[in-house]
C-alpha cells in the first residue's frame, strides 16, 4: 500500500498546467520588476527612489490582498477564483501599453499587485490539493522551480529584448505570454474532496489567517528577509566590486544548481523529514552569504550563488510545503495565503531596511549580518519542530 502511494504522479496535466500558470505570472512579475525602475527614470523622467517605488507599490497591495484571497478562493471556488484573477492580471498586463506617466503607473501597479496576490494564494493551494500528499514534499519542490526559473527568465527576456525594442514592444510581449496563462489556469482540474458551504460572507481572524501555518510563515519570513539583500542588491553590489558583467550569471548559476538538487532534496524531505534537509540547507545559505560578504573575484561571486541556490532554493518550498501540512486539507488555501502573506512582509520589509544598513555599514557586513540572521532561523527552528513533537 505503501508503495502504491510513492508510485503516485506528480507530473499530471493538472499539475504540468498548474505549474504553467505560476511561471508565466511570475515571468512577468519579475520582468517587470527589473525592467520597470530603468522605465521610469528613463522614460518618465523620476529618480531611483520613484523606481523603487513601483515594485513596493505592487507588493503592497499583494501583502494588504492575501489574509482576504483565501476567503474569496473558498466563496467562488479555487479554480474559478484563478481564472478570474489570470484574466485581471492579463489585462492589467495590457494596459502598461498606454500608460506613459508616474501617477496613473503606480495606481496600475497597485491594481496588479491585487491579482497577483489572489493568483499565488490560488496557485499554491491549488498544487498542494493536486499532488498525492505523500510526495507533497518533492511536488511543491517542483512547483516552486516555475517560480525560481522565472526569477531567472524574465529579467533576462526584459533586459535582452530592451536592447533591440521600445518598452511599449516589451509590455506588448509579456501581455501575449500571458494570454498563454489564461489557457494553461483553463487546464486545471481540481479534485472535488471538498465543497465550498461557505454561502454568507464573513469575516473573521480564522477567514484571514491560519494560526497553524502561523509559527512557520513566521520562520519563513525571516528567511525572506535575508534573501531579499540579494534580490534587490546584488547587482548594485557587483556594480560595486567591478563584478557587474557577472552579476547577469549569478541567478543563472543559482537556477542550475536549485534544479540539479531540487529532486533528490525532494525526496529526502518527504522520506526523512524536514529537519533533515532543512538545517543542512540554512547552514549552507549562510555560508553562502558570508562568501558573498568577501567576494572580490567572478569566480567567488558564482561560488556564493551555487551555495545560496543549494540553501535558499530548497528552504523556501519547504517551509510552504510544512504550513500547508499544518493545516487541514481543507484549509490549504489560507495556510497559502498566511505564508506567502509573511513571506512578502519580510521581502518588503528587508528590502527598505537593507538599504539604511548598506548606506552606513556597506554591502561586507550587510551579508554578514544577513548569515547571522539565518544562523539565528536554525535556533528557531529547532525549537518549532523539539515544541511541534511534544505538541504531537
Amino acid at each position: 500500500m505503501n508503495n502504491k502511494k510513492e508510485e503516485q504522479p506528480i507530473w499530471t496535466k493538472s499539475f504540468i498546467s498548474i505549474s504553467m500558470t505560476q511561471f508565466m505570472v511570475f515571468l512577468v512579475f519579475y520582468t517587470l520588476l527589473t525592467t520597470l525602475p530603468v522605465y521610469v527614470i528613463n522614460n518618465l523622467g523620476q529618480t531611483e527612489a520613484d523606481g523603487g517605488l513601483v515594485v513596493t507599490v505592487m507588493l503592497l497591495a499583494a501583502i494588504i490582498v492575501r489574509p482576504l484571497s483565501a476567503k474569496f478562493l473558498d466563496q467562488i471556488g479555487k479554480k474559478k477564483g484563478l481564472v478570474i484573477s489570470i484574466v485581471i492580471f492579463t489585462v492589467t498586463t495590457f494596459l502598461y501599453i498606454w500608460i506613459d506617466q508616474f501617477i496613473p503607473l503606480l495606481g496600475l501597479r497597485f491594481f496588479h499587485g491585487l491579482s497577483f496576490g489572489v493568483i499565488t494564494t490560488a496557485t499554491g493551494a491549488i498544487a498542494a490539493d493536486i499532488i498525492p500528499p505523500a510526495r507533497r514534499g518533492a511536488g511543491l519542490g517542483y512547483f516552486a522551480m516555475s517560480m525560481n526559473l522565472a526569477i531567472v527568465v524574465g529579467p533576462f527576456i526584459g533586459l535582452t529584448l530592451l536592447q533591440f525594442v521600445s518598452f511599449q514592444t516589451l509590455f506588448i510581449v509579456l501581455s501575449v505570454l500571458m494570454i498563454g496563462g489564461i489557457v494553461s489556469s483553463v487546464l486545471v482540474n481540481i479534485p472535488m474532496t471538498n465543497k465550498d458551504k461557505t454561502t454568507t460572507f464573513k469575516l473573521s481572524l480564522h477567514d484571514l489567517i491560519e494560526l497553524k501555518a502561523l509559527p512557520i510563515a513566521l520562520i519563513s519570513s525571516i528567511i525572506a528577509l535575508t534573501y531579499s539583500s540579494i534580490i534587490s542588491f546584488i547587482s548594485v553590489y557587483a556594480e560595486s566590486i567591478n563584478l557587474s558583467t557577472t552579476a547577469s550569471y549569478f541567478f543563472l548559476t543559482f537556477a542550475v544548481v536549485m534544479i540539479i538538487s531540487r529532486p533528490s532534496l525532494g525526496r529526502a524531505f518527504d522520506t526523512k523529514g524536514p529537519k533533515f534537509v532543512i538545517l543542512p540547507c540554512l547552514f549552507i545559505f549562510a555560508i553562502g552569504l558570508v562568501v558573498l560578504s568577501f567576494t572580490n573575484s567572478s569566480l567567488m561571486l558564482l561560488l556564493s550563488a551555487g551555495l545560496i541556490g543549494l540553501g535558499y532554493g530548497t528552504l523556501l518550498p519547504s517551509f510552504q510545503t510544512m504550513a500547508i501540512q499544518a493545516a487541514d486539507h481543507s484549509r490549504s488555501g489560507h495556510a497559502t495565503a498566511t505564508f506567502f502573506m509573511l513571506y512578502d512582509s519580510g521581502i518588503a520589509a528587508g528590502s527598505f531596511v537593507w538599504g539604511i544598513v548598506i548606506a552606513s555599514l556597506g554591502f561586507e557586513k550587510l551579508y554578514v549580518i544577513c548569515a547571522v540572521f539565518v544562523l539565528i532561523v536554525m535556533v528557531l527552528f529547532n525549537f518549532h519542530e523539539r515544541r511541534t513533537k511534544i505538541t504531537v
